[in-house]
């Protein structure tokens, strides 16, 4: 309409050294339920990996955590990084009717430790897997466009798995709760171009979280 006056990018934070001035309008945050968790060597059935990423519920990211020790000096402390130590993920999981679900966590559970014949892997390379933690930004397409980020999950294995319990007087799905321990991640974001539409994908940084 015109002598239509715009407002909405007078909304946000102002940018101006003082405290004043315009706002510069907000960014469209990623949404929690716009994700995608895919993985791969998980069990042993190459195809059902694909089942279970339909079947979750809820998903955690990782956490990194740097430990200090302290450097004493004459009237003060310093203190500098140790090692860093990534956390544990949480995956929930539908136990879905065809035990789909079940049948390959146990696969997984049995690469790690098989419990009838009382025997352990000889390696981490027998029983660890990868894992894809995807956010997207709701459309559908082909060449990988709907992914804004990707956490990209190596050395990976079940470190508690916990069977959901039954209830006469409950009608929730049952649920898979996994927790997931990984030796290393690291992080890929597909940056948009607000003018041309197109994404442009780099590390953070440029370089890769753990990378």
């Amino acid at each position: 309409m015109s002598g239509t006056i715009t407002t909405l990018n007078q909304f946000g934070v102002p940018i101006g050294p003082d405290g004043t001035g315009p706002g510069i309008g907000l960014l469209m945050p990623k949404l929690k339920h716009r994700f995608q968790i895919r993985f791969t060597h998980f069990g042993v059935n190459p195809g059902i990996p694909y089942v279970i990423t339909q079947q979750v519920v809820t998903c955690g990211r990782p956490t990194l955590n740097f430990n200090n020790t302290p450097i004493h000096s004459y009237n003060n402390i310093m203190y500098i990084a140790q090692k860093p130590e990534w956390g544990e993920i949480e995956l929930v999981l539908r136990d879905d009717i065809t035990n789909l679900v079940t049948y390959e966590v146990n696969n997984q559970v049995q690469k790690q430790m098989n419990h009838l014949s009382q025997s352990a892997a000889p390696a981490g390379v027998n029983y660890k897997f990868e894992m894809d933690i995807n956010t997207l930004d709701g459309t559908s397409g082909g060449n990988n466009s709907a992914i804004l980020e990707k956490w990209y999950l190596e050395g990976c294995f079940i470190q508690q798995v916990a069977y959901d319990s039954l209830d006469y007087a409950s009608s929730d799905a049952v649920q898979l709760t996994l927790t997931i321990k990984f030796d290393n991640a690291q992080q890929i974001v597909n940056y948009k171009s607000l003018d041309s539409h197109q994404y442009i994908q780099q590390n953070l940084g440029g370089n890769q979280i753990g990378g």
